[in-house]
């Protein structure tokens, strides 16, 4: 039994490595949308289309992975997860590769093919990961681990408005040739800035060499097989689960927000404080940094640390992860962050802390206290303006945090065998993040400013507060003969 815990320890960490750099490599469409919004002079809808392309990748490598699973049996179960996680890398490799062509080529289309390509092998890792993080263990402190697991997730998606903005935005953009949109204009940062194609060429290839090297780390670790090629069973047995269904709709709908609020961040904050590129970054990795302190604290609150410690660890890691985020910045920007720009972050931390202790490390009970949370925040920045109305945005990532882990771990709870199916389902619904950034776009257009469109995502959390609060409740299924 010791050593299954040793495997499980070693494969968590495997595993945990893959969930940060897709959550940085997805975040860094937050940098291209301004980027490409430039270099191609789009609109606001037409930007969005490059999450548009990413999350209906996973929409259609989910749906092609369910159709295989309904019709021969789980691909997983039959393959293992080792090689469903590399061949999902070597894929998110190539895609990568793709995205020097398209930016040397200055073709739209070619960067929206790399995006879903991309997306398609982040589709095969997210379908063996969450629910192989789920299963490594007790069920009662599944959501625990994949809190954990979705904290380094947003490590990544912290990390890379911070890094990703200053590679792409300034750092890069000194060492190749002046880029020109189509119509010949000079594509300049809203500082005046002068924008290069190696801001996104180099960090792309240094992706697919990072893909590659994780490719070769999972190829030598040990990772214990879970399912048995001999119980894998045909057909569509997860639909016949109301609560699993009702989880696929609760994903559609969180990833849509949550996307569609990162998505329009820098712009909404360039047309609210005319803050530039630069600057409106920092805030959006606290928007991202919010999410993975969330996680961090879901992982301690949902697990089976005695609840004297469970509260005083929660506190220090909230306040050691802010000033952490924090520092990085600081450091990053030369010195020039001035602490009191962030420290109405504070007040969002110690709300989320009550947001705990009210949802009492139940999972649902959480999810349902935390979506009426941003309920309030979204309202508030309709209401309002100025810095209050982006501290609102902000704010809302602490609250988005526990969403995905608890909504996957309930969608999944009890389905067994058609666990891995289950997560094929549900991984399609990350669709949501195609949909809803659309909309959101399309209503910003017609408004002409971002501000009023943030209607659009309180509708997800409306839903969401109901499955936290009945939706996911296990119905038992009547045995047949």
């Amino acid at each position: 039994m010791e050593s299954r815990k040793q495997n499980f320890t070693g494969a968590l960490i495997a595993l945990t490595t893959l969930f940060f750099m897709w959550g940085f490599i997805t975040c860094m469409n937050d940098i291209l949308i301004p980027f490409l919004k430039k270099m191609f002079e789009l609109n606001r809808f037409e930007s969005m289309m490059v999450q548009f392309s990413f999350f209906t990748a996973y929409f259609v490598g989910s749906l092609i992975y369910f159709i295989i699973s309904a019709r021969k049996g789980d691909p997983i179960s039959k393959i293992g997860y080792k090689n469903g996680l590399l061949a999902g890398l070597l894929i998110a490799a190539f895609a990568s590769l793709l995205f020097y062509p398209a930016a040397q080529l200055q073709i739209f289309a070619l960067f929206l093919t790399a995006l879903f390509i991309l997306a398609l092998g982040f589709t095969l890792l997210q379908i063996a990961a969450n629910p192989y993080v789920a299963l490594l263990g007790p069920p009662e402190t599944a959501s625990s681990r994949l809190n954990l697991s979705q904290a380094f997730n947003s490590l990544g998606t912290t990390l890379a408005p911070i890094f990703g903005g200053y590679f792409v935005f300034h750092f890069f953009t000194k060492w190749g040739k002046p880029l020109f949109s189509h119509s010949g204009k000079p594509v300049l940062t809203d500082a005046g800035e002068q924008l290069s194609i190696l801001g996104i060429q180099i960090p792309y290839l240094l992706f697919a060499v990072l893909f590659i090297l994780l490719a070769v780390l999972i190829k030598y670790t040990k990772l214990p097989r879970v399912v048995n090629p001999a119980d894998v069973k045909k057909g569509a047995g997860a639909l016949k689960h109301s609560h699993l269904v009702l989880g696929m709709v609760a994903i559609f709908l969180y990833v849509g927000a949550e996307v569609s609020i990162g998505s329009a961040f820098i712009n909404y904050v360039g047309e609210l404080l005319h803050y530039p590129e630069m600057e409106a970054k920092n805030f959006l990795a606290f928007y991202w940094g919010g999410a993975m302190i969330g996680r961090f604290l879901g992982a301690i609150s949902l697990s089976s640390i005695k609840p004297a410690k469970k509260y005083v660890y929660m506190f220090f890691t909230s306040i050691v992860t802010f000033f952490v985020i924090y520092g990085i910045i600081f450091l990053e920007s030369g010195g020039t962050f001035a602490f009191n720009r962030v420290a109405p972050f504070i007040l969002f931390l110690i709300l989320n802390y009550i947001g705990f202790l009210i949802g009492k490390s139940m999972p649902g009970r959480t999810l349902t206290v935390f979506a009426l949370i941003v309920i309030g925040l979204l309202t508030t920045t309709l209401l309002t303006d100025g810095l209050l109305a982006m501290w609102t945005i902000v704010g809302i990532g602490l609250f988005n945090s526990i969403m995905w882990s608890n909504i996957f771990t309930l969608a999944i709870k009890d389905l067994k065998e058609d666990s891995a199916q289950g997560s094929s389902l549900l991984v399609m619904m990350i669709l949501g993040g195609a949909i809803l950034p659309l909309i959101q776009g399309a209503v910003a257009d017609a408004l002409h400013g971002y501000h009023y469109s943030f209607f659009v995502p309180i509708i997800s959390y409306v839903y969401l507060a109901y499955y936290g609060w009945k939706g996911h409740i296990v119905k038992p299924r009547k045995v047949e003969g």
